[in-house]
Formats: structure tokens, sequence, C-alpha cells
């Protein structure tokens, strides 16, 4: 479907009451009307899959036909792009010697160890393989802001994950946070970063958190929000994948992520793990993959128990714990009623008496 640029200005503005209640894409779409000027984005991998980048080129709504042309203009990226070679390579050099500013994506981890040679893109004059690390420096010096696209820009990710031999770093510890805004996920949502692109360039930094994470995508526990809380609340785990349950002691990962998934899923709102029968495996938050020794499946260490202020448990007693504090809390809840209504009783024969 090919949209005019006020078709899709309608269609995200449209939009913008699903997918957010702060009208942030109302204003954008709005603000981008009046602009009618595109933002100058460079976007550079390193160490990635380039999950992040499909991620984005599968978006349905908008496209990604619609967001080149109708929002950013993309000036590099590795894998899209026509150019090659020199002419592919002048971009960046051009964008180094301009004033112009710019928005930094970066996707992928930072290789440190034996001064980054483990990832480079192009060569300089001499014939010198620039590492990644060098244009990661030099570039987020002559942007405005910075994104780290995807967990392995903004935790280290898998790159990172032990022994880590390349010396994988994430991209705030090479350039500092003062430019920069995380947007974590295995991949990253194409929604969080079309949302930011807009906003960065028509109002500026969105509220963050203190991981730098727009506050309008990060703002909420998976937990939070996931469709088998109930389940958890009240003690019912599932045993094997695929049990409409709550999936804690199958390693889920949900009460400690922050993401928006529950609210609108994966392939255009058709599904997600959770619904899917698989737990949350965290892909968006700092422990994801190795960094802190918890593997994908493996369950979290503790959890609060709902219902009683304070109490945490192992992950293996979890379930017991839950069932009696559930079990505690019904006949505590009918004993109350019971001692009420004898109360009661009392009191009216009281009355009669009188």
């Amino acid at each position: 479907m090919n949209f005019s640029r006020r078709d899709f200005l309608k269609v995200l503005g449209g939009a913008s009451a699903a997918i957010m209640s702060t009208g942030f894409l109302t204003k954008v779409a709005e603000a981008i009307e009046k602009q009618n000027k595109n933002i100058p984005v460079i976007w550079i991998q390193g160490q990635t899959d380039a999950g992040c980048s499909e991620s984005l080129l599968n978006t349905f709504s908008p496209t990604v036909a619609d967001i080149v042309t109708d929002i950013i203009s993309l000036r590099f990226h590795q894998t899209v792009m026509a150019a090659s070679g020199h002419q592919c390579m002048n971009v960046l050099f051009d964008a180094l010697r301009s004033d112009e500013k710019f928005i930094l994506v970066v996707e992928g981890s930072v290789p440190t160890k034996d001064n980054g040679v483990y990832c480079t893109i192009g060569e300089d004059e001499n014939g010198k393989p620039i590492t990644f690390l060098e244009w990661v420096k030099k570039l987020s010096e002559k942007a405005q802001y910075v994104v780290a696209l995807g967990t392995c820009a903004t935790w280290g990710g898998i790159p990172a994950a032990e022994p880590n031999p390349t010396g994988a770093k994430p991209v705030s510890e090479i350039i500092g946070t003062s430019k920069l805004v995380n947007l974590p996920g295995c991949p990253a949502r194409p929604h969080h970063l079309v949302g930011l692109l807009a906003h960065l360039k028509l109002f500026g930094v969105p509220a963050l958190d203190a991981k730098r994470r727009p506050l309008v995508f990060f703002g909420r526990l998976i937990h939070d929000n996931c469709e088998m809380r109930p389940f958890f609340e009240r003690g019912d785990f599932a045993k094997g994948f695929g049990e409409k349950k709550c999936m804690y002691l199958l390693g889920c990962k949900g009460p400690i992520t922050y993401n928006d998934c529950p609210n609108y899923q994966w392939n255009t709102g058709v599904n997600w793990p959770i619904r899917g029968g698989s737990p949350c495996i965290g892909c968006a938050s700092e422990s994801f993959i190795g960094s802190t020794g918890n593997g994908m499946y493996m369950r979290l260490p503790e959890a609060k128990v709902p219902g009683i202020p304070g109490l945490k448990v192992k992950a293996d007693k979890f379930g017991t714990i839950v069932g009696a504090a559930t079990l505690g809390g019904i006949v505590a809840h009918a004993l109350g009623r019971f001692l009420s209504s004898k109360k009661k009783k009392e009191n009216d024969n009281v009355k009669e008496e009188k």
C-alpha cells in the first residue's frame, strides 16, 4: 500500500490513540506536518546480528518506506543503503566535516579490546581500517543525540557475555550519557524507534528513567500488565511450556523487565511470548544473557510474595509459599466473615432482649 504524506500523517495521528495514551504521537504527527522536514539519521552497526534493523524493516504501520520518506532522512545504514565503497564512506566523512546536526543510531555493542580491531567500518585515506569504536566516538561528538538501539548497544548484550573475548561494551561506557537515549530489546521494538526519532527532532529528549530509557515505553514492568498475572497472585504456576498459567517457575523474567510488550504484542499485535506459551526471557533487561549468570530459562533467585509486603522467597519455594499465603488469606477472610456474622447475630439478640 502506498500512502501520501498527508495520508500517512493522518494514520500516524489516529494510531496514537491506540498506541500511547499520552497523545505522544499525535503531537509528533502535527509537528512533522508543520515542519515538513525529515530527520537526518546516521545508523551504524557494530557487534550485532542486524536484528534491530530487521525489526524496523518488518514494521507494518507505518511501513519502512513511509518512515524513510516521511519521517527520517536515512543518510547511512550499512545493510540497506545502495551505495558502497568510497561513495558509501564519504557520507560518514562528510558528517564529520559538516555542521549539520543529526541523530546517531548505534546498533550493537562496541568491541574495545586491542583498540577495537574486532569490528571495523571502511578505511581512512591511507587504507587503514577504521574501528567501530572510533566511529562511535567521532560521530557522537558531532551528533545532536545518540540512540543506543537494542540490548547489545544498551547493556552489552550477548557479545558482552562471559568470557567477552572482544571486550564488548555498551555505548554508554564509550561516550557517557549526556546525549544518549537507550532503547533496549532483542530486537528493539519498531514503534519505540520511530516515536523516539520524531520526538528527538521535534521536542528534544522525552522523559527518561534512571537508565536513560523513555518512560512512555519503559515505565512499567511486564509483570505489572501480564495477562497471566491473576495466576501469579493465587500461586497457580505452569509446570511445563504451553500451559496457560503463570510461568514464573519456568524462568519468566517479566518481574524484572521493563517494556510495553503486554500492551502492543509483536507482529502487528498478533501475539507475544506469554500468550504463545513461553515465559518472558527479559530481552530488554540488563540481565539478558550471561551478565548475571542467569540462563534464559533459569528461575529468578527470589520474588515478592503478593499480599505480604516485604516478604521475598527463593524461587524453588515460591509455589509452596504463595499457595500457603493464598490459602491463609482465604482462611483469614472466611474466619473474618464468620466472626463478623457471629458478632452481628449477638448484637441483634441483645437488641431483641431490650
